[in-house]
Formats: structure tokens, C-alpha cells, sequence
């Protein structure tokens, strides 16, 4: 789950398009995996953070490349 947004860069890379991607969903995703990684934080379980980290960085990219190709 977390990685799957690597899929969507993969697409906008090869089509050098970023129309048929949206956005908002990303920022959404956000929040959940930003309040998710702080629960495990403040839980001390890394069994949440690790995973939330990563789909949060790889959101991340995904917004900054999509915005790149709009």
C-alpha cells in the first residue's frame, strides 16, 4: 500500500502528463498517513510508522511530480 503511488509516477513520467491524476486525492492520503505515523509515534510502534513514513514521502513525490506535469 504504501508504495503503490509508484505506480501513478511511473504512469505521469511515461506520458509526461499528470491530467488524469488526482491531486487531491494525494493531499487527503496525507492526512491519514501524517495522523497515522503520529499515532505510532506516540504509541512507540514502529509497526505503524515505518509503513506511514514511507507512503507519506512516496505521496509526497507523487504530488510534487504531478504538479510538475500539469
Amino acid at each position: 500500500m504504501a508504495l503503490s503511488p509508484a505506480l501513478q509516477i511511473k504512469k505521469i513520467l511515461a506520458r509526461r502528463s499528470s491530467e488524469d491524476v488526482s491531486i487531491g486525492y494525494f493531499l487527503v492520503l496525507l492526512v491519514g498517513f501524517t495522523l497515522w505515523a503520529a499515532y505510532g509515534i506516540s504509541i512507540g510502534n514502529l509497526v505503524l510508522i515505518i509503513p506511514n513514513v514511507v507512503a507519506f514521502v512516496v505521496a509526497v513525490a507523487t504530488i510534487a511530480i504531478a504538479r510538475h506535469y500539469r
